[in-house]
């Protein structure tokens, strides 16, 4: 066996990793309304528990840079599968044991959150410390596995709950925790290689003074932020723009986006072969900047819905792709890097939703107006990367 084949067993397993992760994000939204109904928690106890998902996992990505070295990536991934089912199945379990349903609620989201942020550092410099060509090209199919686990758990629990009824949610969280347990032994036994020797990574210090590193700081806050900003709002603005209930809207919205992302993707895994990844990625920017206009502009609910989709085309290429531009411009970037980057994703992925409400708010409701502003965001993106063409 090459050490090629070997090391396909650990792109499976990264795989893997990215749908355990879109487990831990999308599947507990799909409950609220139930946790709502059936433990009597009123709807601002509800917004914390994306609030406390996010906000965990920036803890993580902040933390992983002093930890991950020291305690191997092997142990670190593992951990984090480990704890992604014990989050999963404490979610089903813990409610209706503790005095506080919502405390129970709570601590699951936190444990499985660990576990995400885990995942979101450790998953993509496993992939590049492999021995394959194309870089690029892995690194964008990689991340599409994120796209169709995100559909795999919006239609598989929907299917779920059509055939078993809602009441035996329980039932399904437990099996959603078989993913990251089967791949606990993926982890345990594939190998695992390393981008840079122990010790000889950048380290945060250095890679903060490195003027490129901030231009790509900022490209990843703006992946984080347009993409976050369009699909966290998606189901309300399919609702608002066709007057559809909400389990169209959920499908149509959501849903719609993610297939669109993990087409582009897949599509850009291909293309990366043959262009250059900061070609491909100005050309996403500017489609990014074009599709918020056209949601957020356009007259016809039809028109606004296919740029709410399309956006999910051209958002899908930004963040993995990214991610490795960093690499190839920061080589001995190390753990700290990918963790710095993972953190600033995830505050985009934040401060983009939260403009859209914020900004919708003071439109008197108006979720178009929130939208156009979060343009904003792939326009700074653009500029970022027509800056960072000008780098030497």
């Amino acid at each position: 066996m090459t050490q090629r084949t070997k090391y396909q067993k650990t792109l499976h397993a990264c795989y893997l990793g990215y749908v355990t992760q879109a487990i831990c994000a999308n599947f507990a939204p799909l409950l609220f309304l139930t946790f709502q109904k059936t433990y009597k928690i009123s709807f601002a106890q509800i917004a914390l528990i994306p609030s406390v998902f996010f906000m965990t996992q920036l803890l993580v990505d902040l933390a992983a840079a002093g930890f991950v070295d020291r305690v191997g990536y092997r142990a670190c991934v593992v951990a984090a599968h480990v704890l992604a089912a014990a989050g999963l199945a404490l979610l089903a379990i813990l409610p209706d044991v503790l005095p506080l349903p919502f405390a129970g609620i709570l601590l699951a989201v936190m444990i499985y959150a660990v576990s995400s942020g885990l995942i979101e550092v450790l998953i993509s410099p496993i992939v590049e410390a492999c021995p394959f060509e194309h870089k690029e090209s892995r690194m964008s199919l990689l991340h599409s596995f994120y796209c169709w686990g995100m559909v795999a758990v919006v239609l598989g629990s929907t299917l779920f709950f059509t055939v078993f009824g809602l009441e035996n949610w329980r039932v399904l969280t437990l099996l959603w925790a078989l993913v990251p347990l089967a791949n606990v032994l993926n982890f345990a036994v594939c190998p695992i290689g390393r981008l840079v020797e122990e010790g000889k990574g950048l380290g945060t210090g250095r890679l903060l003074r490195l003027p490129v590193f901030w231009l790509l700081i900022l490209l990843m806050a703006c992946a984080g932020a347009a993409e976050n900003s369009m699909t966290q709002w998606a189901s309300a603005f399919a609702e608002a723009a066709t007057g559809v209930p909400k389990t169209v809207g959920d499908l149509a919205g959501p849903c719609l986006f993610a297939v669109f992302m993990g087409l582009s993707r897949v599509l850009c895994a291909g293309l990366s072969r043959n262009l250059p990844q900061k070609t491909l990625m100005l050309g996403c920017g500017v489609l990014c900047v074009g599709c918020y206009l056209l949601a957020s502009l356009s007259p016809s609910p039809a028109l606004g819905m296919a740029g709410c989709a399309l956006c999910g085309c051209s958002v899908g290429v930004l963040w993995p792709g990214t991610i490795s531009m960093s690499a190839q411009l920061c080589p001995a970037g190390g753990t700290a890097m990918f963790a710095l980057l993972a953190l600033a994703g995830d505050l985009g992925g934040t401060m983009g939703p939260m403009t859209v409400g914020f900004v919708s708010e003071l439109a008197g409701g108006d979720l178009k107006t929130g939208l156009l502003a979060a343009g904003a965001f792939p326009i700074a993106l653009v500029a970022g990367l027509a800056a960072l063409n000008r780098q030497k």
